[in-house]
């Protein structure tokens, strides 16, 4: 039997709701939950002895409920004649005081203040179908009559689905009216279908309270379980009811469907009032196997969410499949916030975490959570700034497992990917107090390690003192590194943004002297003046980032490997000089593009891939050294130098490059 309408102007027609109800019978309809999810909220706010006026009651059971537990005083109103005689006949004998009365809620007959409370449960939805012009003012209308009936101090509760143009007309109203204006999210009736077909939109509780005198505007949300927290404007609220039902969208799907194919969904939940999201967490699904347990969430401890197992689609799936899931739901911890302990976390997450549970997954099922280590982990901010070519940064010491503690530079517009990293030591002043300095042995980035092979591959070549240009500071690790492995060599470092420099200063320990200047200038007008005015390096390294999001080519940006700024570069260089440079390509063709561009120029190019990055270092040369037959040998000598240096000079205690997998990963591009 069909029993829902055509069209939907037909919820506010009297003529549907007869028939409806003629249909159903005497079969309670309940929309938006019954009594045992709704009456935690309602005892709040309806007091025993309040009068109660209910609109559009239908053949609800809420109201004989509510009068069961004590609520004498209620009256019942609906537009259809029909359910007010059924309503009246069902309760004669069991609910003598409750009273039924066929009326239009947007035209009744009371007197003005009779009512304490005014109970909506759905009818407000029934009724705003849409926003035409006889729509909104019938719904005027009706909120008018509710402002009459009630008493100072009295309560309209609305329990409604809040679709965004309802609850825009709910603000634009009740709080211009002087009304108190409050909106709850009623887990309890949401959970009930959700358990019993997986599919629920939340349920909102409206409180309107009315005062006569307001002295200015009170808007409050309690949208998580157990808080409420008052907001600024009214488009506080809209934003906030969107995200839980955007996010209800998003759980409902995921517990009805696997999304291998799709290959993860990625959310932000934010706390009430939080300008910034809390924590980030990603879901994904491998194919269904018996094998493999349900379900899990693994929390990344701060300062690892960097890591690519955390902060890459690959790695992330290679977690998902390490960890013998169906699903997994990792979270990362945003560095805008303090986080007390895993337990506070575990507790906090309980409700997000269930919610995005699959299919087989109930209420008495223990989530297990999965973590790399036993705490949270350790982060510090230790200066926060902003760069106008790179906009707000942040620069942060972290704690790993082991007590190694790094400090580092994170542009907030690519939280995932660390600019600059440098290890932290302790070491004692001569008053005996320990101070924090910086590792000059530590390498953060692995593609700086073969960078620097590169550049003892012509400090052995030459054997004499050696002049390097490297575009793109950052926080000067790469420099300090060679300043201080090789200290015969000479560099000029090239960065476009001041702030960076000081940044380097201050914070990652460059030091600027004889060896080592800074130039603040454009890194493409540096290598063209250079070539005008006959300056020569005897290797040149670009290590720059690209602002483009939209080209598939991260590392350089695409004007550093034009063919005008290649040949400056050659010039440059010379005969016996080598162009090193930090390439991040994800895509092949284009790859493949960027390879023949600088194989046009030079003629003699290697690449090594590293392992565990998407990064590449590309050796780019003329002539002599390009000539040696056994090229192998000669990036085997260098890495060979390069180790001993490091360990003469007490940078590290160990190879710093894996000698036979740099010789298995280099290719000669043909």
């Amino acid at each position: 039997m069909d029993l829902l309408p055509k069209c939907h102007e037909e919820f506010g027609q009297q003529t549907y709701w007869n028939t409806f109800f003629s249909k159903r019978g005497k079969k309670a309809f309940e929309w938006y939950g019954e009594y045992p999810e709704l009456c935690g909220h309602l005892h709040k706010y309806i007091k025993i002895k309040d009068d109660v006026l209910m609109i559009g009651c239908g053949n609800s059971n809420l109201s004989m409920d509510l009068y069961d537990v004590g609520y004498r005083n209620i009256t019942n109103i609906d537009i259809s004649q029909v359910v007010i005689r059924q309503m009246i006949d069902s309760n004669r004998t069991e609910r003598p005081d409750m009273v039924f009365q066929q009326m239009d809620a947007t035209a009744m007959s009371y007197p003005n203040e009779k009512f304490s409370v005014v109970l909506d449960k759905g009818t407000l939805d029934a009724l705003m179908t849409d926003e035409s012009i006889d729509v909104i003012m019938r719904v005027e209308t009706l909120f008018n009559e509710i402002t009459r009936v009630l008493r100072n101090g009295g309560r309209y509760i609305c329990i409604s689905l809040l679709q965004e143009h309802i609850l825009k007309k709910l603000l634009n109203y009740f709080p211009n009216a002087g009304f108190m204006f409050r909106v709850i999210r009623c887990y309890e009736a949401e959970l009930k279908t959700y358990e019993e077909d997986g599919n629920a939109m939340p349920v909102f509780l409206v409180v309107a309270t009315k005062f006569n005198e307001l002295a200015q505007s009170v808007l409050e949300v309690g949208l998580v379980e157990g808080t409420l927290e008052r907001v600024s404007t009214t488009d506080d609220i809209i934003s906030a009811v969107k995200s839980t039902q955007q996010m209800a969208v998003i759980c409902s799907r995921l517990h009805r469907a696997n999304i291998t194919d799709v290959g993860e969904v990625s959310l932000d939940l934010h706390r009430p009032g939080d300008k910034h999201p809390r924590y980030t967490i990603y879901v994904l699904d491998q194919p269904f196997s018996r094998k493999n347990e349900l379900y899990a969430a693994f929390i990344v401890p701060q300062g690892r969410e960097t890591l690519w197992l955390f902060c890459t689609k690959e790695g992330r799936q290679q977690l998902l499949e390490t960890t013998k899931r169906n699903r997994l739901a990792i979270v990362t911890l945003r560095r805008e916030h303090t986080f007390e302990s895993l337990d506070a976390i575990k507790n906090e997450l309980s409700v997000s975490i269930r919610n995005l549970a699959p299919a087989g997954v109930d209420n008495n099922t223990q989530i297990p959570y999965l973590s790399l280590e036993s705490s949270v982990g350790k982060r510090e901010v230790c200066h926060q700034g902003s760069s106008k070519f790179s906009g707000e940064f942040v620069i942060e010491e972290i704690e790993d497992d082991k007590g190694s503690v790094y400090r580092r530079l994170i542009f907030l517009n690519n939280q995932f990917v660390i600019q600059s990293e440098a290890k932290l030591k302790l070491v004692k002043s001569r008053r005996g107090k320990s101070k924090k300095v910086i590792d000059p042995g530590y390498l953060a980035c692995e593609h700086h390690i073969y960078m620097s092979v590169g550049i003892s591959i012509v400090r052995n070549f030459k054997k004499e003192l050696t002049e390097i240009a490297i575009i793109g500071l950052g926080g000067g690790g790469l420099c300090t590194f060679l300043r201080n492995c090789l200290p015969e060599i000479k560099i000029t470092a090239v960065e476009i943004d001041e702030t960076m420099l000081q940044v380097a200063t201050n914070y990652f320990g460059l030091t600027q002297d004889a060896s080592l200047k800074v130039e603040i200038t454009d890194g493409l007008k540096f290598i063209q003046d250079s070539a005008k005015q006959g300056k020569m390096f005897d290797a040149i390294l670009f290590d720059v980032d690209s602002k483009d999001t939209t080209v598939g080519m991260s590392c350089p940006p695409k004007q550093f490997i034009e063919i005008p700024t290649l040949q400056a570069v050659s010039q440059c260089i010379g005969d016996t000089g080598l162009f090193i440079l930090n390439l991040v390509c994800r895509d092949e063709e284009l790859r493949r593009e960027t390879i023949g561009t600088l194989k046009s120029t030079f003629p003699y190019v290697y690449s090594y891939n590293l392992e565990s990055d998407v990064n590449e270092v590309i050796f780019c040369t003329t002539e002599k050294l390009g000539r040696q037959v056994e090229w192998k040998l000669v990036f085997k000598s260098a890495a060979n130098i390069l180790n001993n240096h490091v360990r003469s000079r007490k940078l590290q205690n160990a190879d710093i490059v894996d000698v036979s997998n740099l010789l298995d990963r280099l290719t000669v591009e043909l």
